[in-house]
């Protein structure tokens, strides 16, 4: 079971996801991993926002928690800096990990697609729209 610190990033009307494909099957993600020991979920959501998008972020309100293979902190946050798709995480580079691809959604679009957590999907859904 690990803790999880994730990023909610919204930008005139679109919502910043990581597509997956991993074994032939197409998800979509919020940018975020793994809290590392020592680190808060705080800390953890901006290292992963930078590590996964290439962007530095403004970490905001927690808007969620989910339970799932351990507690899933999401917060809302605005880019500062970087640049939107550099990103250098080393699940990018392993081969058996799949396709991640950092990428920016219309908001009405997550009611079509299979995002996880679902939870998330839909309170975004239902702030925004």
């Amino acid at each position: 079971m690990r803790h999880r610190g994730s990023v909610i990033i919204i930008e005139e009307g679109k919502v910043c996801l990581i597509k997956r494909v991993k074994n032939s099957e197409v998800y979509y993600v919020f940018p975020g991993g793994g809290i590392e020991e020592g680190e808060t979920p705080r800390e953890a959501a901006k290292r992963e926002a930078f590590e996964e998008l290439g962007v530095h972020v403004s970490i905001e309100d927690l808007l969620d928690t989910v339970s799932f293979h351990g507690t899933q902190y999401f917060f809302s946050a605005e880019i500062i800096g970087g640049a939107f798709g550099t990103g250098h995480a080393i699940e990018f580079t392993k081969n058996n990990n799949g396709l991640y691809e950092p990428m920016w959604l219309n908001i009405e679009a997550l009611c079509n697609l299979d995002v996880r957590p679902k939870e998330m999907a839909q309170k975004i859904v239902n702030m925004y729209i």
